[in-house]
């Protein structure tokens, strides 16, 4: 259950140095074919670090071979030199392995604002790839982590094929994508084009839909690589379905390993005029701190979803308005409706329900609670 869970794929992960921790903050990821077709999606932030600058370019052909990541620095508001560091980092793994740097994607993350110890970097590179395996999944979804406390891995099977995956993240998680970093690999044959298409639209239902706090990062980056080294060639919608599993599978597995979270929050709006009507009032409630504080507090404090609701352009008649909590219906007509009281807010998952009536479309975002632990951990983050 892992990045290397599809055949085709070696990787590893080693301690560089970078993390004043000791633990392991560089990750290696090789695609050794015979097909080696490659997508991407990155932040839509306008601040976009170093790394993703260089890799949006070296994914544009629809390859790459292999993906080199660090954890302990972002590399990210860095200027010129620092877009030089992340260069430097591509033809050194591309000189360690015999390929070209315009084939190998760079990911970050870790503080903002400071250059990486080069030195160090460099040599965790030569380290990583003297230890390439294809049993170095886990080993490598480890080194990417930072406020994460589990490593992030998932598999999906299809009909002949593989699917699996690695994630990092556990705050700043929020539209669009998260977070993040993410490599997710198949053995499927598939080209160029179609892997575009199939990663776009999974991730448009996955990891653009959990929203832990309302902050974008400015690394976010989805790698879907294919190797085609299981010789079968699935229909796009067989190979959709499964990277589709694997990213949600992976999205969720964030949200449930945001930074000091009780809850996991089912955010589902139904009967909307539009699905992006439906999207736009779910993020509304997933980034309204009262609310979130008030699951914290094992509080089904209604009112304030509506509140949320209410603050939104979508199409809805307030008068219309239910809202269910964990299955009970506590507010009908925006009015008052089955006692609170009876809302069992002690389970990990918390499943709100707002209905609009006002169409037929519907949409799920995850988000989770407001903690003391939640503010904690990023008073501190830079210290």
């Amino acid at each position: 259950m892992s990045v290397t869970a599809a055949q085709g794929f070696r990787a590893a992960g080693v301690t560089a140095g970078l993390k004043p921790s000791g633990r392991p903050d560089v990750a290696l990821v090789v695609n050794d074919g015979p097909q080696r077709s490659a997508a991407a999606v990155f932040t839509s932030n306008r601040v976009e670090a170093a790394p993703v600058t260089w890799s949006r370019e070296t994914v544009r052909d629809g390859r790459l071979d292999a993906v080199i990541l660090n954890s302990g620095g972002a590399n990210a508001c860095t200027g010129a030199p620092g877009f030089l560091d992340t260069h430097r980092t591509a033809e050194v793994v591309a000189e360690t392995l015999a390929i070209s740097s315009a084939d190998v994607a760079v990911c970050s993350t870790g503080l903002i604002g400071e250059r990486l110890p080069m030195e160090r970097l460099l040599a965790g590179v030569d380290l990583a790839a003297a230890q390439l395996a294809t049993s170095g999944g886990r080993d490598a979804a480890t080194a990417i982590m930072t406020t994460d406390t589990v490593a992030k891995e998932a598999r999906v099977d299809g009909a002949g094929f593989t699917v699996g995956g690695m994630a990092k993240g556990a705050g700043m998680l929020a539209p669009a994508l998260a977070t993040m970093l993410v490599v997710v690999t198949t053995d499927a044959e598939v080209e160029p084009g179609d892997l575009s298409t199939v990663l776009s639209e999974a991730t448009a239902v996955s990891f653009d839909r959990i929203d832990s706090d309302g902050c974008q990062s400015t690394n976010d980056t989805v790698l879907l690589l294919a190797s085609g080294a299981s010789g079968i060639r699935p229909s796009r919608e067989e190979l959709a379905a499964a990277v589709t599993a694997c990213c949600a599978d992976l999205a969720r597995q964030l949200i449930a390993d945001a930074e000091g979270a009780n809850h996991d929050i089912a955010i589902e709006i139904r009967s909307a005029a539009t699905e992006s009507d439906a999207l736009l009032v779910a993020r509304a409630i997933a980034r309204n701190n009262l609310f979130k504080c008030a699951i914290f507090g094992n509080d089904p404090n209604w009112g304030r979803v509506v509140a949320a609701v209410g603050t939104t352009a979508a199409e809805f008649d307030p008068a219309l308005l239910d809202v269910e909590v964990n299955g009970v219906q506590v507010c009908r007509g925006c009015g008052v409706g089955e006692d609170r009281a009876l809302v069992d807010l002690t389970p990990r998952e918390v499943h709100v329900v707002v209905d609009l009536h006002a169409g037929e479309e519907s949409a799920t975002v995850w988000t989770n609670d407001l903690t003391h632990d939640y503010v904690h951990e990023n008073s501190a983050y830079s210290t």
